[in-house]
């Protein structure tokens, strides 16, 4: 006998179909404390048209992405490049043909590689500020973390020009109204 008249009904009436068994009215929260959680939302999204990056940020929150275990073949160039999940380009082919790396679609795409910084990246760069803070004078590095917080632009400064590292004359104002805050203060 075929397995499909083993799977037919046998009902004459009132068989309409039922709604969605589970509606998603409130999220599934994943165990934070997991470390394949920790691991899994570590991963940066890369070279997705949005989206695809909404597919797969959908998949991290509610624990539904599967990280790859091994290299994956890609479709353009047939070499094991594919380090990503859910990508069937790799990241040359992609940017090559100037398509999302997982839909295939020439769709923007909104970050790629070089755009994302890693954990070593953004602890080397904090560690080399680190440094440069501790070879300035105080003046000099509230000038500069002054600098930071309105936005300006801090990235010509060297650790080899913090001798010509100059204040302008609203750094130095305020520096001057710092010091005479500190004298009003103290008995």
């Amino acid at each position: 006998m075929p397995t499909y008249e083993s799977k037919a009904t046998n009902r004459k009436g009132n068989n309409a179909k039922k709604g969605q068994a589970h509606q998603n009215t409130t999220a599934w929260k994943p165990n934070k404390n997991s470390k394949k959680t920790r691991e899994i939302n570590a991963l940066p999204v890369y070279g997705l048209c949005q989206r695809c990056t909404d597919v797969i940020l959908w998949r991290k929150k509610y624990r539904k992405y599967k990280p790859l275990t091994s290299v994956k073949k890609c479709v353009g160039c047939e070499q094991k490049n594919i380090k990503e999940a859910y990508h069937v380009l790799c990241n040359n082919c992609a940017s090559e043909k100037k398509v999302c790396g997982k839909c295939l679609e020439s769709k923007e795409i909104i970050t790629g590689k070089e755009e994302i910084k890693s954990a070593a990246d953004e602890l080397r760069d904090e560690q080399e500020l680190e440094r440069m803070l501790g070879k300035m004078t105080l003046r000099q590095r509230r000038s500069y973390m002054r600098k930071l917080d309105r936005g300006e632009d801090v990235d010509n400064i060297n650790e080899d020009d913090l001798d010509d590292f100059e204040l302008s004359d609203e750094d130095e104002d305020e520096d001057d109204e710092d010091d005479e805050d500190k004298q009003d203060r103290s008995p």
